[in-house]
């Protein structure tokens, strides 16, 4: 490599190996842990690419990123964080960084990238080119803090530069498409196309052919690939075992549980195989309660820079929102905060307004369609068939019996307590324990009791 790279970051580690590697590869490095002093070298027009973290003691990286593209539009920026989130992929794409990578990075892959940043350093940026079946401004938000949430980020970076295939799993109106499509935008295959296809897309014998040609090495989702009947299934396998230069990465989503469909006949074994390298389950709305109040004012900051009224709930509206099963998920929430947002009578959301758009609260069913009358047991062992799965050849970390117990006790004790209305007596003696080790188990699993009328 030839060429001078300037570093920032406030991790002294990391700025001794990247410039020890970067040196002994042939370039030139100026390492810093302050952003003030990594733009003065900009502006000063020193570096011919940039490695940056994003949070720095003095600022925020990304930030920074308009002001280089503005001064300095030739020069590549590489981001990376141990955020390790999708958002600051997003983020840093938008501000138009030349590449991001997650923290902990491979370093022979960060060299990589940089020795091609070094290489079409003289060519002028441009703007990827928008791919087939692109987002318009409606999609639906990768938004979250929830664990649930930082998992799936987590997930999706550990997949982002691999040619698995990937099955994305979750109800409607989740954001699998979203997902699939920043897994798409973040890969080594961002350039090429993202093609969608339907059963209806691959119903006659020239079907695969022509979707083959549309990809064209690119990114193909397979929508709802357990609707698909068994025929254009054969297919899909039949797709995915085309040798040649431009195969395609294969991406499915799934409303339902394929392993279980499977199992029941409903869909090919070796389909099923084929898809499931790397599955990513998409948490419902329900499971991430706590990111309701992120999205509702996401949604309600978007709608007036639309040119709609600035609008926001009141607290015993939000405690209406909290409170409800969202069986439509991020989509649904996302068309009552709008209908709301025009038809609320004044700046603030009433609980009433609330509840006149919800309605009553619909029952909810099984997140995966599985059957009502499926098993305690075959459902535990399904999710924890799917754990094992999402670890590939690799053991979970020790300690997973207690993490299991924990995961099981905690609900249970939760929804005990609720239906005792908070006596702790009446729920051990519910539950079949002491009432001493209820009581440190709501203290281990941390569970706020709140007294209230019993339901039985």
């Amino acid at each position: 490599m030839d060429g001078t790279v300037l570093v920032a970051d406030d991790d002294r580690t990391i700025r001794t190996v990247l410039t020890q590697a970067l040196t002994r590869a042939g370039c030139k490095v100026h390492a810093t842990s302050s952003l003030t002093t990594l733009m003065r070298w900009v502006g000063e027009g020193k570096g011919d690419v940039v490695i940056s973290d994003v949070v720095m003691p003095d600022g925020n990286g990304l930030e920074m990123l308009p002001k280089i593209h503005q001064d300095r539009p030739d020069l590549p920026v590489i981001v990376i964080s141990a955020q390790n989130t999708i958002m600051t992929a997003i983020q840093a794409a938008e501000a138009e960084a030349y590449d991001y990578l997650p923290k902990p990075f491979d370093l022979p892959d960060l060299m990589k990238r940089t020795a091609r940043a070094l290489e079409n350093r003289n060519v002028a940026p441009r703007k990827d080119e928008p791919s087939e079946n692109a987002d318009g401004p409606e999609e639906l938000p990768l938004i979250g803090k929830t664990p649930a949430m930082q998992a799936l980020y987590r997930l999706v970076a550990r997949v982002m530069n691999t040619d698995l295939p990937v099955l994305i799993c979750g109800e409607s109106g989740t954001g699998k498409s979203l997902i699939a499509r920043a897994i798409h935008d973040f890969s080594d295959r961002r350039m090429l196309p993202f093609v969608t296809v339907t059963a209806a897309d691959l119903s006659d014998l020239e079907g695969p052919a022509r979707v083959l040609a549309r990809v064209k090495g690119g990114t193909l989702l397979i929508d709802e690939i357990g609707d698909i009947d068994d025929e254009i299934q054969a297919r899909i396998v039949r797709m995915m075992d085309v040798p040649g230069e431009h195969v395609p990465r294969f991406m499915a989503t799934s409303q339902t549980d394929l392993s279980q469909e499977m199992e029941n006949g409903r869909v090919r074994r070796d389909l099923y195989y084929r898809l499931s390298g790397a599955t990513v389950a998409v948490p419902s709305l329900r499971e991430r309660v706590e990111d309701i109040q992120l999205l509702t004012d996401h949604f309600l900051a978007r709608i007036e820079r639309e040119g709609g009224p600035k609008r926001w709930l009141s607290d015993d509206a939000g405690e209406i929102f909290r409170a409800y099963s969202w069986p439509g998920n991020v989509r649904q929430l996302e068309n009552a905060v709008r209908r709301l947002s025009l038809t609320s009578r004044a700046d603030e959301i009433t609980k009433a307004e609330v509840e006149a758009v919800l309605g009553n609260q619909p029952e909810t069913g099984p997140i995966l369609r599985g059957g009502d009358s499926e098993k305690l047991s075959t459902s535990v062992s399904r999710h924890l068939r799917r754990y094992f799965d999402l670890h590939g050849s690799m053991l979970p970390p020790p300690g997973l019996y207690g993490r299991i117990l924990k995961e099981v006790e905690g609900p249970l004790i939760e929804i005990a307590l609720e239906a005792t209305g908070g006596n702790q007596a009446k729920c051990a003696d519910l539950l079949g324990i002491n009432r001493n080790t209820l009581r440190k188990k709501i203290t281990d699993l941390d569970i706020r009791v709140t007294r209230r009328r019993k339901l039985m």
